[in-house]
């Protein structure tokens, strides 16, 4: 079980590693627009690029939780999303993206646990219907 977990988290994760670079020229891009950042050391850009194509591969590996059987979906849910916010939170100070205050960090936070709340709330609700529409056709044939 837990060589299909890893196989499949490296799997994931190597697929989608790929778009940290993609985060790092989107953040650059907002920083640019607000006049945050005009030029940026290229030693910076490495480790941005290192940094989030690992968060990247992190986040995309992480989903590989919902592949073990044991695993409820709460409990899949809670470890991915403390995963994803270590993960996260962990980039974003290392790379200077989220000042270094308790105010910064637990704003974060909270907007974090909100957004993974709210689309695992969406997720729940569109498979609720989906199932009721799938049992509404299973009684019609009987």
């Amino acid at each position: 079980m837990m060589k299909q977990f890893i196989k499949e988290f490296l799997k994931r994760g190597a697929f989608f590693c790929s778009l940290g670079p993609v985060i790092v020229a989107i953040i650059y891009i907002f920083l640019l627009n607000f006049g945050v950042v005009e030029t940026v050391h290229v030693s910076k850009i490495i480790v941005e690029i290192f940094s989030s194509t690992i968060m990247a591969f992190v986040a995309a590996g992480v989903s590989a939780v919902y592949t073990v059987d044991k695993l409820q979906t709460p409990t899949a849910a809670l470890i991915q999303g403390s995963v994803l916010l270590i993960d996260y939170l962990s980039v974003y100070l290392l790379n200077g993206w989220l000042e270094t205050s308790v105010t910064a960090i637990a704003v974060f936070i909270g907007i974090f646990i909100f957004f993974f709340l709210l689309i695992w709330l969406f997720i729940y609700f569109f498979q609720k219907a989906k199932i009721k529409k799938l049992n509404s056709k299973i009684s019609l044939k009987e």
